[in-house]
């Protein structure tokens, strides 16, 4: 118990934290950015487990920071302890002390309860420490689970927030509860925009491989790539969610990444952290029903993609290559499951025009800083004063992809492929055509979303690729 001095006189109103005052929980968010800062000292939490939760939650915040300005809050929750200001508050959390001591200082409260290093401060331990400093009915107390239930029985009155109706119906047998706060559960939609299901409009370049073969007529080609689709979609889905969770004091500051699910607290972390293994699941399962070499394309993918949110990330100009690789990844999945060997001009082609797009992300979310006033993300790699050099990178990628696909079309293996491939010339203009308008919306701010989605949804760029698709159908 801290020792805070203060005048207010009253019944002292005693407020959880995690799930209560925050929607979030600081062990996960600790442990979390712990994995992504100092990945070696995290090997050690299983050693501090046989030391017990305390002993845990201590460690991790001795080598981690949070700022309590970046946690999301219950609003409405908030509003009503901004109007108790009359009585004392005391945050009574599991938390470790050093985070109680920061969220303490932070909204102001008088005082703090919390973990040590070797007491957990939860539930009949909680209980204990508030009726030993107030006594029998001395507090009302703030709550929102299961474990707070012997913390209410010795409370004045409780107050729920987001208990759930079956915490209600239960205090209301024995005990008052002055106010409940009920904000609705996570809905189906907040999963879907977790997952970023909008995202998976990226695996459609799992289809190149049987639109290039000529093989979209052999049903089980397609029966396959269609399975590859949704495999490689959960499985993208699932590191898309664990990217959140490193990301998340980053993400609080980003004037639009701030809004997404875990970030603003819409989805519990706890609800994320079970769907991470469930969809990395059942993309293992339907690609147990394909042939093997996908399983290998989806390992190294999420792999390489957990190292790069883990390290790479940070590395400037190393980070848009890792990005473009995994663009180029969904092509080899897509000629795995057909079982065809990508062409080097596929390979080629695919790696230049994704570097350009990966371009193109990290210049608008610098734009986007910039136009907010705010600074770079911390470990990005990158500043302000580097938007030019990624434009410029970023355009001369994309005309290089033209200059490959001319020099596929000159070559000797067209005309294996098509029967009339002067034709296929018509695409060099196209392509060249949507490089420079994409790039062009990118400098004036228009491309709020990754550039590839921009594709998908734009309606000349969706022209652009039906003229393309019927040029290489008169081609063939």
């Amino acid at each position: 118990m801290a020792t805070i001095q203060s005048p207010k006189a009253g019944v002292p109103l005693a407020v959880d934290l995690d799930g209560t005052l925050i929607r979030s929980d600081l062990l996960v968010e600790s442990l979390c950015v712990l994995l992504k800062t100092k990945p070696l000292i995290a090997l050690l939490v299983p050693f501090w487990l046989l030391r017990g939760k305390a002993w845990v939650k201590a460690q991790i915040a001795r080598h981690t920071r949070l700022s309590p300005r970046r946690l999301p809050l219950n609003p409405d929750f908030k509003a009503y302890l901004d109007s108790q200001k009359d009585r004392r508050i005391i945050l009574a959390t599991a938390s470790n002390e050093k985070f109680a001591a920061d969220v303490t200082r932070h909204f102001g409260f008088d005082d703090y309860v919390a973990s040590t290093d070797c007491v957990n401060m939860a539930g009949e331990t909680k209980r204990q420490r508030l009726v030993d400093q107030f006594g029998e009915r001395g507090y009302d107390y703030a709550g929102d689970c299961v474990r707070d239930l012997p913390v209410w029985q010795s409370a004045r009155e409780a107050i729920l927030v987001n208990a759930g109706g079956r915490i209600q119906r239960k205090l209301s047998r024995s005990l008052r509860f002055s106010s409940v706060f009920d904000t609705s559960n996570p809905t189906i939609l907040n999963h879907l925009k977790a997952m970023r299901v909008h995202q998976w409009l990226k695996n459609i370049l799992i289809f190149v491989p049987l639109l290039v073969s000529h093989k979209f007529a052999d049903s089980i080609a397609v029966m396959n790539t269609v399975l590859a689709f949704f495999a490689f979609s959960l499985c993208a889905s699932s590191v898309y969610i664990l990217n959140d969770l490193f990301d998340l004091p980053d993400d609080r500051l980003h004037p639009n990444k701030r809004n997404r699910p875990i970030a603003s607290g819409a989805l519990p972390i706890k609800t994320a952290l079970f769907m991470i293994p469930l969809l990395l699941f059942t993309a293992g399962v339907i690609a147990m029903a394909l042939p093997w070499q996908l399983g290998v394309v989806l390992t190294l993918y999420y792999l390489l993609t957990l190292v790069y949110s883990l390290y790479l990330k940070s590395i400037a100009m190393l980070d848009v290559q890792i990005l473009a690789s995994f663009y180029t990844l969904r092509i080899i999945a897509g000629a795995a499951v057909i079982e065809v060997t990508p062409s080097f001009w596929l390979l080629a082609f695919s790696m230049a025009i994704f570097l350009s797009l990966a371009l193109a992300k990290r210049y608008t979310g610098l734009l986007v800083r910039k136009n907010a006033g705010q600074k770079p993300a911390s470990r990005r790699g990158y500043s302000l004063s580097d938007m030019p050099l990624l434009q410029a990178s970023g355009i001369g990628a994309g005309y290089i992809s033209v200059v490959i696909l001319a020099l596929y079309i000159n070559s000797a293996d067209v005309s294996v492929l098509y029967a009339h491939p002067m034709a296929l010339w018509l695409l060099c203009p196209a392509v060249l055509y949507w490089i420079g308008r994409m790039w062009m919306y990118v400098h004036r701010g228009f491309m709020h979303d990754d550039p590839l989605v921009f594709a998908v949804t734009d309606r000349v760029s969706l022209a652009i690729g039906a003229l393309m698709v019927a040029i290489t159908g008169i081609a063939i």
